[in-house]
């Protein structure tokens, strides 16, 4: 027994409480939340809990995150190198990885991000952990109320744990919907070209989900541009088509120059038109 798991025992003045199961709890959990360790204590007071906790803390066995938030560190390890992704799925109860970072931890991003963000409807704060900023979104009102916040997030095995984590498809039109959180318009083109496949119900069905006609023509300007690779039948297309606006709008906010293109009617930058990023003259 360390001194650190000694001090704690005498300090709680508890025998029910074995540091074994400590030991155990944090190797099955590389990131846990406080409630979490206290269910683990089998009915300890909060008192006891902190207690714990912090002796732990000390003894460099586990690291908080953040109030609520800690990681396990393994012998020899280094807390900030615990999986970012985990750490997300932990930041608030439903909690869900999106937009880029829902790409990248797919492997489908043109460029590595160090920062991470995750759908919640909590009002949640953003954090730093290590080198990885954490950054809460909240999902859009017309699907925030709605299962899994509108669809489209799944569960998976991650680096020692379960990462909930939006599918390919919901993140691909996330961030068609809002392209800031994508990286601007060559980085969403060139992470979401890095697609081999996609579940086409699926996304334009989420897409129309979010009753906005701009982002239906977004998703349906760049399933067309990619119909031959992706399979894009012309009734997906149509699907899209009916629900674009009705009067020209440019592709985002800046209102770059471009050309008008049916049957989107979006004002479309030629860059993105001929995806001709950064080529010099």
């Amino acid at each position: 027994m360390s001194y650190a798991d000694t001090r704690t025992s005498i300090a709680c003045s508890r025998k029910d409480y074995p540091v074994a199961s400590s030991a155990e709890f944090f190797h099955r959990h590389p990131v846990f939340t406080h409630e979490e360790y206290a269910q683990s204590r089998d009915g300890g007071s909060r008192r006891t809990v902190d207690s714990l906790l912090r002796a732990h803390v000390q003894s460099g066995r586990i690291a908080r995150v953040r109030r609520g938030l800690y990681v396990s560190v393994p012998p020899g390890g280094i807390a900030e190198t615990a999986d970012p992704y985990l750490v997300a799925t932990k930041a608030a109860e439903d909690a869900a990885i999106s937009h880029h970072a829902a790409l990248q931890f797919h492997g489908r991003t043109y460029s590595m991000w160090s920062h991470v963000t995750f759908l919640t409807r909590g009002h949640a704060r953003r954090f730093h952990f290590g080198p990885i900023e954490y950054v809460p979104v909240r999902p859009a009102a017309v699907v925030a109320d709605l299962p899994d916040m509108g669809g489209g997030i799944e569960t998976v095995l991650g680096a020692g744990g379960r990462v909930r984590v939006c599918t390919c498809e919901r993140a691909m039109v996330d961030v068609l919907h809002t392209p800031a959180l994508g990286g601007g318009w060559e980085e969403i083109w060139r992470s979401l070209e890095m697609i081999e496949f996609l579940d086409l119900n699926a996304v334009i069905s989420y897409a129309l989900r979010l009753d906005s006609g701009t982002t239906a023509a977004r998703v349906g300007l760049f399933l067309e541009q990619h119909r031959e690779r992706l399979f894009v039948e012309e009734a997906d297309l149509e699907r899209l088509a009916s629900h674009a606006p009705k009067d020209a709008r440019y592709l985002d906010t800046s209102r770059a120059p471009g050309r008008l293109v049916h049957p989107w009617n979006l004002i479309v930058p030629e860059q993105v038109l001929n995806q001709s990023w950064g080529e010099v003259a």
